[in-house]
């Protein structure tokens, strides 16, 4: 089956990585529609990922990610941005793989560090009493989520590497690259 059929292209990658940045971009340079699934969660709960973090936990918010994720396959012709922990779950990794394209937008730690240091929004990047951490405790915080998470990251159909790359060239070679996977 060729995958472009499912006309649903994934935006994988850790926080920070750009998708909410370059997933409209791409969407707009297809002619097909954005979404995000963070903020479609957001919405459905009328709340923010930050506060449905601190009150009802990580495993609520990963079921509710699931259910959402799951519920996107009656979209087509659609850049869907993923959060970062979404493809922690090995049926959310084969429901993408069966679904559509998959990308991966990867960062250096560092690159990461650099993004996000300044962001307060971010619930894995807070200590367990809802306080920022410190520089060095981000640093260690992003490298070991990170390190959790590259082998799943690592299973998309397109890994492109972003640290030094503007968001106009990214967007192109995306368009190249994912051009070619829609003729496999």
């Amino acid at each position: 089956m060729n995958k472009m059929s499912n006309k649903r292209i994934y935006l994988t990658g850790f926080m920070g990585s750009g998708k909410s940045t370059i997933g409209p971009i791409l969407a707009n340079v297809l002619g097909w529609d954005f979404s995000d699934l963070d903020k479609l969660i957001e919405a459905q709960l009328n709340d923010s990922v930050n506060n449905i973090f601190e009150t009802h936990g990580e495993l609520f918010f990963r079921q509710k990610e699931s259910k959402l994720l799951k519920q996107s396959a009656t979209m087509e012709n659609i850049v869907l941005a993923l959060g970062g922990g979404t493809l922690t779950t090995e049926e959310n990794l084969e429901f993408i793989k069966k679904t559509g394209i998959s990308v991966y937008l990867k960062s250096s730690p560092e690159e990461i560090f650099r993004r996000l240091q300044f962001k307060v929004d971010r619930p894995l990047l807070k200590s367990e009493s809802g306080m920022p951490l410190s520089a060095y405790e981000t640093k260690a915080k992003i490298s070991e989520l990170l390190e959790k998470r590259e082998q799943t990251y690592l299973q998309a159909d397109i890994i492109y590497q972003i640290d030094t790359i503007s968001v106009g060239k990214t967007v192109d070679d995306l368009v190249k690259l994912l051009k070619r996977k829609f003729h496999e």
